[in-house]
């Protein structure tokens, strides 16, 4: 008997979101267990300048408003000439960003392009790329930074389900690779492609499966110098306030991530029983995470840091937002991560940006999202409940 209890609580109305404790017992298989969690979101604040003054940054760094009054913003990137691109799923639209003064404010704010549930954007040989929840696009970008108009390159891609923000982005390879996550927190999927990485062509033809068992990973990347690629991948919900941590993986070829069946070091998932062997057997078909991060913090956007106005021990980290929890009691998340490489080779994680949650982490003036290096050397991400995109830059000493 499937359980079903986390999709329907995935439909609970919003105003259940407060301090409210669920528990069920699902018996499946055999097998009886508690499916443990708490639903709470934190009260949402103004981004005010008074509370923007409370948050954390490593000594040098500044963060201010690169452009607000956005809507929901989702998805960034920013085309040679410095102009930033931003999504909105909700709206279905891209925003262009221009700050032709260079005074680290955007002065110009245009919607160039709309189709419903556009997500994901990537920018390659003067076209941009989008996503929405089925189709990719391709586009023209104009001189001025408008866009021409939408052209299909790939279609069919399975339905969303809870998990429909679609990413992409292209790797060193010149191949066009493409996000799919799950449709359900933990469940056998109909669609092979569901909870998967994809690969094609840059003309969207020849589509792949180039890793599965990624319950949602948003954000993703290759290390600018090892050309490996990387991602966080979702934990799954339900397991308790603490399980499952979210997952920092090593990307490759052919590779089962183990979802839904295990997750972090081949723990098992007894809500979800693989087919035909133990979940030990499953786990040692799977591969493990390199690092893990608080369970529920949500990753959302990754990029690696290959700017120049950082310090250069900056240099091939990678950094990610943490939109932020609404399964644990105590909220986690909400806040942007570094993670560190040392030859070439991811170390730890650690806090780069905090201070969205107030009062005792009851209340929040930022969801970070997106996530970008700007042509200056700058980092942006954005906010998708507030509206605003943040420019995050380093002006202390070099060293």
């Amino acid at each position: 008997m499937k359980n079903n209890f986390p999709r329907l609580l995935a439909l609970l109305p919003a105003a259940l979101l407060l301090s409210v404790s669920s528990q069920a017992q699902v018996k499946k298989a055999a097998i009886t267990e508690s499916m443990q969690g708490h639903i709470f979101k934190p009260a949402v604040l103004e981004p005010t300048y008074a509370n923007m003054r409370q948050l954390k940054v490593p000594a040098g760094f500044t963060v201010t408003k690169y452009a607000e009054n956005l809507g929901k913003p989702r998805m960034l990137a920013v085309s040679p000439d410095g102009t930033v691109y931003v999504t909105s799923r909700e709206a279905g639209t891209v925003t262009m960003l221009q700050d032709k003064n260079k005074d680290g404010t955007a002065e110009v704010s245009k919607v160039v392009a709309q189709k419903e549930n556009m997500h994901g954007i990537a920018l390659r040989d003067g076209k941009a790329y989008l996503i929405t929840v089925n189709e990719v696009y391709t586009a023209d970008i104009n001189k001025d930074g408008t866009l021409g108009s939408l052209k299909e390159i790939m279609k069919d891609l399975p339905d969303g389900g809870q998990h429909n923000n679609r990413t992409l982005a292209f790797g060193p390879d010149g191949k066009l690779y493409v996000s799919v996550g799950s449709t359900c927190n933990a469940c056998e999927e109909t669609s092979k492609e569901s909870a998967t990485m994809l690969v094609a062509d840059a003309d969207g033809k020849n589509r792949r499966i180039y890793a599965k068992g990624l319950r949602n990973t948003i954000g993703f990347g290759w290390h600018p110098e090892t050309k490996v690629m990387y991602g966080f991948d979702h934990g799954i919900d339900w397991l308790g306030d603490e399980e499952s941590k979210e997952e920092f993986n090593r990307l490759e070829d052919g590779a089962n991530y183990g979802w839904p069946y295990v997750y972090e070091n081949g723990k098992a998932n007894k809500a979800d029983e693989p087919k035909g062997m133990t979940w030990a057997e499953f786990a040692k078909t799977t591969k493990n995470p390199l690092l893990t991060y608080k369970a529920h913090a949500a990753p959302l956007g990754m990029v690696f840091y290959n700017g120049t106005q950082f310090p250069k021990d900056y240099q091939g980290d990678a950094f990610a937002t943490m939109h932020g929890s609404w399964n644990r009691q105590d909220a986690s998340g909400y806040n942007l991560v570094r993670v560190k490489f040392q030859n070439g080779q991811p170390t730890q994680i650690e806090d780069f940006i905090t201070g969205f949650l107030l009062n005792n982490n009851k209340a929040q003036f930022g969801r970070p999202c997106g996530i970008t290096v700007h042509t200056d050397g700058s980092l942006l991400f954005s906010d998708d409940e507030n509206g605003v995109v943040y420019r995050v830059a380093y002006t202390g000493a070099k060293k």
